[in-house]
């Protein structure tokens, strides 16, 4: 090791790194040598994707529009049938909420992931105001009977 001149490899080195094309190489020639013994052309790389915000934040103005109109739910949701469709809806606000965290959060687009965030959330409190006091773990009032069916 010490018979060796660093300064000679790594000059070397160096003039190798400069010869070399700053874009990624080609794909890789071991998907080429094995399309070539299976008797098939190689798949053509796939070109990476644009972000647009536009799909992002058009999932997301779905969602707040859905967070907000089951607040202004129109139809009794006490007991039956009317509290399973409205239990029904608060479960696609959660699932719209992730759908577009998950969005925000491949697109990086930090402001909408927290609004994404804040409108899973705001789904289980909806969820868990007419649930909980229908399992016992919250006490019943007026709007929130503890009864699952109408009498």
């Amino acid at each position: 090791m010490a018979d060796r001149d660093w300064d000679k490899e790594l000059a070397k080195i160096d003039r190798q790194l400069q010869a070399m094309p700053d874009e990624a190489p080609p794909a890789a020639p071991a998907a080429g040598a094995r399309a070539a013994a299976t008797g098939s052309a190689p798949a053509p790389a796939a070109a990476p994707r644009k972000t647009h915000a536009f799909g992002v934040f058009a999932r997301l103005t779905l969602s707040v529009a859905l967070g907000v109109g089951v607040v202004l739910w129109p139809y009794q949701a006490r007991c039956g049938f009317g509290l399973a469709a409205y239990l029904a809806a608060v479960g696609v606000v959660m699932v719209s909420g992730a759908w577009s965290a998950v969005w925000t959060w491949r697109h990086r687009a930090a402001r909408a992931h927290v609004l994404s965030l804040l409108l899973l959330l705001w789904g289980m409190v909806l969820g868990s105001l007419e649930v909980l006091p229908r399992i016992g773990y919250a006490k019943p009032d007026a709007r929130h009977p503890a009864g699952w069916v109408c009498k």
